[in-house]
């Protein structure tokens, strides 16, 4: 068998020199040979024979080297190349791990501070003990650095404002990098070379706080222009509004910023700071971003503006940001919050004292949210062709501030209450100044004759995941959702036509496809275009497709996820939706409020396996679970609903007694379904029972019934009309044999018999 060698050089001079051995004999390339293939590899890396062979007749220069060699040739570029890619990427790995095991070196050692601190702190509380007369009020060394809250008087004069920056500069290094906040690792959350970062939250200290650091591949200035905008990041943003701004000193920035938060549910009022900001840059060449809050109810924006919101108050937090070796940055960040919980009704105050909530809505989301930017910088991330990553980003903020502005209803926005129901606390709000277009003068602006209105609700739910919630609605709309209410809310607002809901009746075949835009680099958030598939009911458009479109946000599916809530919001869009789209975004949010235990919930919701056939058989309960059953935690989340409708002046009254109908509907089927998928519900009660309608059961008979209606032109069970356990009762007692065949939940065909 011959052997044969290949070897490529370059010398320093740019000339490439490749000699090959072919029967003992050695090849060298020219400069003008290896310019002419290089510019045939930079248009195909890999030619093909004949491509070669047509190579060699069109290059004169090459007509002395055979196409075996010209093909080692190629091969040993293709080679070089895959060399070159790969040293690049170990190149930036190694970085990266460089940075990483400086941060944790850093991590180490401010906890063996941290242990040497509590050491000392307990040697002496031992010495206090065996003091027969020491004081009763002896400090106890507390491990939170505490200070009183500097008045107004201070904040009247640039020298006063400088000693209280300078001051919270100092507290806010002391918990970024020091023992001044004892702080534990975030549960479910262990750092490591593939880890986003390190988080911690605090532990027996005044307010909450969360802390984070990591690695990212940024410019100090670009990550502490990002993290300065807060509403781009923060989804509980309202609004940042910078009162005062002047250099100090020492090169610095000082602001005076009035910041509104929205409130997560109907229950509670919304939350307010007015702060001081620091920005400044330390002798080693750390940037740093400060911020606490300044003392005084009355400061800020008039008393008119503020009304409707609750000062809390921000405790030294901020952001330190340092260039590290190689490119990029290691930021550490740390949010610390007093968010006055006795504010709040008592059953929600968990959410108001959790510092678990703090870090995943605020620390980790700021992390997350600068590492995308720097991934979709560096080009890592690809999303579908025509969309850019910031115009996505741009969409979930819309359909996240919008359904924010809903659940809250600020009387500046022009929200006003309409109707309150005391029955099941069903709020109708109505705005009649309602913009739906990202930017005033967009092109596809939508004139809204009436206004919009606003069905919202909060109730508890308990024994259910909020993911495995979300993650169902998400997945089985039909068992929620009223396909005309989807219908007209379409129609309105792409036509700006106003029609009440029922007066062109469409049948929903059943049928949604989800069609992914793009995510998160976490897969914490994923944006989405849901096709709902109608027809109409009129034999002359039977045809006639009716299918509507809606943009969708799901986030918080996981269920490792500690502290963190669930949303699936949506709102209907054209199927060529534009950048500038209208939308009136509605759904659901379900946060937990034992968050102590969130971290342990039960994974029988997604581990265990209905038997259909046994819910549709009638007598006790039979349900088969894949797996026993052990006792599970109790689980308690709020639910918020909150669903939007464009309307006309002259139906006003209609459209409120829909929304209102519709909510309450809404509301019955999310309870049934928080019952059917609770691991509590799927375990078989001791003696006889009725069988649970399971929301698989339901949907399969109506899915039958609906087909076998629309294919053959007759109606399958009698025409009394029969709902839930009737209907499935009926399909299940009919004389005749129903052959059902399907694939995974979609149904593929029905046939009678």
């Amino acid at each position: 068998m011959a052997m044969a060698v290949a070897q490529h050089r370059e010398s320093s001079s740019g000339s490439n020199i490749n000699k090959h051995l072919d029967n003992g004999k050695y090849v060298r390339y020219t400069a003008e040979q290896v310019e002419a293939l290089e510019r045939v590899y930079a248009e195909c890396p890999k030619p093909s024979s004949l491509r070669r062979q047509q190579l060699i007749r069109e290059c004169p220069i090459l007509s002395n080297i055979e196409p075996k060699q010209i093909k080692v040739w190629f091969q040993n570029r293709r080679c070089r190349d895959k060399q070159k890619t790969e040293a690049s990427r170990l190149q930036t790995v190694n970085r990266k791990l460089n940075a990483m095991n400086k941060l944790l070196m850093e991590e180490n050692d401010r906890l063996q501070k941290q242990v040497s601190q509590l050491v000392n702190e307990n040697g002496y509380m031992k010495q206090q003990l065996h003091t027969v007369n020491a004081s009763t009020n002896d400090a106890s060394c507390d491990s939170v650095v505490t200070t009183p809250p500097h008045s107004l008087k201070d904040a009247n004069n640039p020298a006063g404002l400088l000693s209280i920056a300078e001051g919270t500069l100092k507290e806010f290094l002391s918990k970024a990098t020091g023992t001044a906040v004892d702080w534990v690792q975030m549960p479910g959350m262990k750092p490591g070379p593939d880890s986003v970062g390190i988080f911690a939250i605090s532990q027996s200290c005044s307010g909450v706080a969360a802390r984070a650091c990591g690695l990212v591949s940024l410019e100090p200035t670009k990550i502490a222009e990002i993290l300065k905008d807060r509403p781009s990041w923060f989804r509980d943003c309202r609004n940042v509004e910078v009162f005062t701004m002047f250099r100090a000193g020492n090169g610095g920035t000082i602001e005076l910023i009035y910041t509104q938060m929205f409130a997560p549910t109907t229950l509670a009022p919304a939350r307010d700071f007015w702060t001081l900001r620091y920005t400044t840059t330390l002798e080693n060449g750390s940037l740093v971003v400060c911020e606490r809050s300044l003392s005084g109810s009355g400061a800020g924006p008039n008393a008119a503006a503020a009304a409707q919101f609750v000062r809390a108050e921000m405790l030294p937090s901020g952001y330190l940001i340092r260039s590290c070796e190689g490119g990029g940055s290691i930021v550490h960040i740390v949010d610390h919050l007093n968010l006055e919980a006795w504010s709040v009704p008592e059953v929600l105050r968990p959410l108001y004292e959790s510092s678990k909530v703090v870090a995943q809505k605020m620390t980790i989301a700021a992390l997350h949210y600068i590492r995308q930017i720097a991934q979709e910088t560096s080009g890592e991330v690809v999303y579908g062709p025509g969309r850019q990553p910031a115009v996505l980003r741009t969409f979930s903020q819309r359909l996240s501030r919008g359904f924010n502005d809903a659940i809250n209803g600020f009387n500046d926005d022009g929200w006003s209450i309409m109707n309150c129901d005391g029955a099941e606390d069903v709020i109708i709000a109505i705005n009649s100044n309602k913009s739906l277009n990202s930017t005033p003068n967009a092109v596809n602006a939508l004139p809204l004759l009436g206004g919009v209105l606003c069905a919202k609700a909060s109730m508890l739910i308990q024994n259910v995941s909020p993911a495995v919630l979300v993650r169902f609605l998400r997945e089985h709309r039909s068992e929620w959702a009223d396909f005309n209410v989807d219908a007209y809310s379409a129609v309105s607002l792409k036509a700006g036509s106003y029609a009440y809901p029922g007066m062109r009746p469409t049948r929903f075949t059943g049928s949604q496809i989800i069609m992914p835009l793009g995510h998160t680099i976490e897969h914490e958030e994923l944006l989405e275009v849901v096709r709902l598939e109608g027809h109409s009911f009129a034999e002359d458009n039977a045809f006639l497709s009716r299918d509507i479109h809606l943009l969708q946000l799901c986030s918080g599916i996981d269920e490792n996820a500690v502290g963190g809530c669930s949303e699936l919001l949506f709102a209907p869009i054209n199927e060529m939706f534009p950048d500038d789209a209208p939308l009136l975004p509605s759904g659901f949010r379900v946060i937990p409020l034992d968050t102590k235990s969130s971290d342990t919930q039960d994974s029988l919701a997604t581990n265990r396996t209905l038997d259909l056939t046994s819910s549709l058989e009638p007598g006790p309960a039979t349900n088969h679970i894949a797996v026993d059953a052990p006792s599970c935690p109790n689980i308690r989340s709020v639910l918020t609903i909150a669903f939007q409708f464009p309307f006309d002046s002259n139906l006003e009254d209609n459209v409120a007694n829909m929304a209102h109908q519709y909510v309450r509907s809404v509301i019955s089927s999310v309870q049934r379904i928080a019952i059917a998928i609770s691991p509590s519900g799927l375990i078989p009660a001791v003696g006889p029972k009725q069988s649970p309608s399971s929301p698989e059961a339901l949907t399969l008979a109506h899915w039958i019934c609906r087909s076998y209606s629309y294919h053959l032109g007759a109606e399958l069970l009698r025409p009394e009309p029969a709902v839930g356990d009737s209907l499935l009762k009926n399909l299940w007692q009919h004389q005749d044999a129903i052959l059902c065949c399907s694939l995974k939940v979609r149904l593929q065909c029905y046939q009678k018999i």
